[in-house]
């Protein structure tokens, strides 16, 4: 393995390190936090970093994860580091209604890729589970966050800096229609309860093991072909997506506080693809050219509130690199950030 290149044991590690504003976030928010659909990519580190964040303040609140949880494995390294579980289909109104009462709710259940194949399941996932767990967690007394993405915007110029918060959504696609509407049933439901809710529209997260950067970077390696024609992307760190995810348990309101989560840099994927060509000593196969327009979000927010990632792009293109030279595991999920016609 490459001096430098991180262990899995490591990237966990770092992927799940709570900052101080997370301390900050969980001391306004106190009590139990519920994490449902809590199995998926960013799941895990997001639960641990709770954890980890309560331990170090010494709170006996409780972390409670909630997933179908087809991988027992997970399940199991998750109750390790002292996270509860429960097994939970969130489309089971009856099973949701058993899952126990708690003051903070991080929701992160959704489904995107199959949406071509299955539309009927990704509505359903999509608009009528968040639906569900809305009504189970509803009133003055809880604060509901809940992730979405920026594909609910359109392609914008490059050259915009991507589009805002308060520009009106025009998605591409029925995966990025089904996302707007997990956002209106949640806007229905905290104006009908008054639950303080907050809605992050990410995109797109690096955690070494799947992302934009790693579909770029395996591309290099192996000598495919790099598709510029999506010319341009944003992405964060994935432990500071979820970092800022739970700061904004402190920022929910009614109507809901609605953010972009991403990097501040709009990323040439040409450009990515030649630094990963010298890092990896490859000549990138870039193929396509790039259009004037781009799925892009402005986070000026999120910085403004947050303040810089605590990784650089520089520090993820690098780690990235050395993860993928050194031949560790990676997910096996693209992240299909070429696409343009919102078919996934």
């Amino acid at each position: 393995m490459p001096r430098g290149a991180l262990t899995e044991e490591e990237l966990d590690e770092r992927l799940s390190r709570p900052t101080p504003g997370v301390q900050r976030a969980l001391e306004r928010c106190p009590g139990d936090v519920i994490v449902l659909g809590a199995a998926g990519k960013m799941g895990p580190s997001l639960a641990r970093m709770l954890r980890r964040a309560m331990d170090d303040a010494g709170s006996t609140s409780r972390v409670i994860a909630v997933s179908r949880f087809s991988a027992p494995a997970a399940r199991k390294e998750m109750e390790r580091q002292g996270i509860e579980t429960i097994a939970c289909d969130l489309l089971d109104r009856s099973a949701v209604a058993r899952l126990p009462d708690a003051p903070n709710v991080i929701y992160m259940a959704g489904q995107k890729f199959g949406t071509t194949d299955a539309p009927a399941v990704t509505w359903m996932m999509n608009t009528v589970a968040p639906a569900i767990a809305a009504e189970r967690y509803a009133g003055a007394g809880v604060c509901f966050v809940a992730f979405s993405t920026g594909n609910i915007y359109p392609l914008v110029r490059v050259a915009s800096g991507g589009a805002r918060e308060s520009d009106a959504p025009a998605p591409v696609g029925e995966y990025a229609a089904s996302c707007l509407g997990r956002e209106r049933v949640l806007e229905y439901h905290a104006a009908r309860y008054g639950t303080p809710t907050a809605i992050v529209r990410l995109n797109y997260a690096i955690a070494l093991r799947y992302g934009v950067l790693t579909d770029i970077a395996a591309a290099v390696w192996r000598g495919e072909p790099v598709d510029v024609g999506m010319g341009s992307v944003n992405v964060i760190w994935q432990g500071d997506a979820n970092a800022w995810a739970v700061r904004c348990l402190a920022h929910a309101s009614v109507p809901p506080f609605v953010i972009n989560v991403t990097g501040r840099e709009t990323v040439s994927v040409r450009s990515v693809a030649q630094r990963f060509g010298e890092l990896l000593d490859r000549t990138p196969r870039v193929v396509g050219t790039e259009r004037d327009d781009a799925l892009l979000s402005d986070a000026t927010l999120a910085h403004q509130r947050f303040g810089a990632p605590t990784v650089s792009l520089d520090e993820m293109i690098t780690m990235t690199a050395e993860w993928v030279r050194a031949e560790r595991p990676l997910l096996g999920k693209p992240t299909h950030f070429q696409a343009r016609d919102g078919r996934f």
